[in-house]
């Protein structure tokens, strides 16, 4: 029987792949519903090709040219957040692949989980804003949530078959755009050149997340939570080949690390068809044209987004909701040129020193809590 799909986020990085893997595998998968943001172009094109019974445009603005393009189909069309969320919950969805960006994951996430759904998840905030309550309702409703995101992927791919208890989880690191630029130099760093990231090809948002480290910071919260690993046992190591995902470290000193090429279809693909393995077209990893990989610890000076990730998750509470909430507004301002480079980090300090803090927080909670830390990030970059 195949697995009927809802995409959120189809239209980005994740989607796209994640479609790549349903036209190669077509027997194993059927397309109930796409989500997309703003591209309402390529989502109507995507719709098209997979026969797609329900289409989301999240921007109002999109759905009246979005409606007009699919006149002659049968694919009913929606708009808004509300939809979004509505969309994961209908009977004809087995598997919910949450590929959105940012704190827009959170809502649709938790509907999955209320309406039983298997979470494929490369929604990283979904975890750092919400990870407490999240996890908690996936396993009173025993829903699954497989992660898409390589370093976690790579670390479930480790932990198959393993009974022994974990000593360490080692996250590992490209460095990013901005690995080999001098620290002194970061505060001139424009967009283009942050945006040029040495192995992966991601959207922007992520590109600089990967160059301040923030996105790192956020992997470690969100293998907290995956995992139930404290902060002191997860470690961070700079990899610029990004050749080993990330690795496990067991009690007895045996390290398993799942390695291949920079390529997101091979834990994508894992996420829907654990625990098989899909039919991929993928390049294979040569280990003679790749005689080296090194790794080094991440400069704390340089990163301090790193450090500031861990404080985050040993606070619990809001302290992430806060600094996800400061961040993407920080990273849309440098995006947009509105902002340094170095002014990213700085508006997170800025939010979690203003913001209030509460310790075991609600939904509602967290909702206030991510409008309260974009206000204060608007605020220190004088946005309004």
């Amino acid at each position: 029987m195949k697995q009927r799909l809802s995409i959120l986020g189809s239209t980005g990085s994740i989607g796209v792949q994640t479609l790549d893997i349903v036209r190669q595998n077509q027997e194993l998968f059927e397309i109930t519903s796409l989500v997309a943001g703003r591209n309402w172009e390529l989502l109507a094109r995507q719709a098209i090709e997979f026969d797609a019974d329900t289409v989301v445009i999240a921007d109002e603005s999109k759905y009246e040219p979005l409606r007009e393009a699919l006149k002659d189909y049968p694919i009913k069309v929606f708009t808004g957040d509300a939809a979004v969320s509505e969309v994961v919950r209908s009977s004809t969805v087995d598997v919910v692949v949450n590929a959105l960006v940012g704190y827009a994951g959170l809502h649709p996430t938790i509907a999955a989980i209320e309406a039983g759904k298997k979470i494929a998840l490369a929604n990283k905030e979904t975890l750092v804003v919400g990870g407490d309550l999240v996890m908690r309702m996936a396993a009173e409703k025993g829903v699954p949530i497989l992660p898409i995101d390589s370093e976690h992927s790579a670390i479930f791919q480790c932990l198959v078959g393993e009974r022994s208890p974990i000593s360490r989880l080692i996250v590992t690191c490209s460095g990013g755009a901005l690995r080999d630029v001098p620290i002194e130099q970061l505060r001139d760093v424009t967009p283009e050149q942050a945006l040029r990231h040495p192995q992966w090809s991601m959207g922007a948002k992520i590109t600089i997340d990967s160059a301040t480290l923030v996105n790192k910071g956020f992997e470690v919260i969100e293998a907290h939570w995956l995992f139930g690993i404290e902060a002191e046992r997860i470690s961070v190591l700079i990899h610029p080949q990004s050749i080993v995902h990330s690795m496990v470290e067991f009690e007895d000193g045996a390290i398993k690390a799942q390695l291949g090429t920079p390529d997101m279809h091979i834990p994508i693909s894992y996420a829907l068809l654990f625990p098989n393995r899909a039919r991929l077209a993928s390049e294979r990893f040569d280990f003679v044209a790749n005689p080296t990989l090194t790794f080094a610890e991440p400069d704390r000076v340089k990163y301090p987004a790193l450090d500031i990730a861990y404080d985050c998750m040993r606070r619990g509470g809001t302290a992430a909701c806060v600094m996800n909430g400061a961040n993407e507004v920080a990273v849309a301002a440098f995006l947009g040129g509105k902002c340094r480079f170095t002014d990213i980090t700085a508006s997170i300090e800025y939010a979690l020193l203003k913001a209030k803090f509460v310790q075991r927080p609600t939904l509602a909670d967290y909702e206030a809590s991510n409008e309260e830390s974009r206000a204060l990030a608007a605020e220190f970059l004088k946005l309004k």
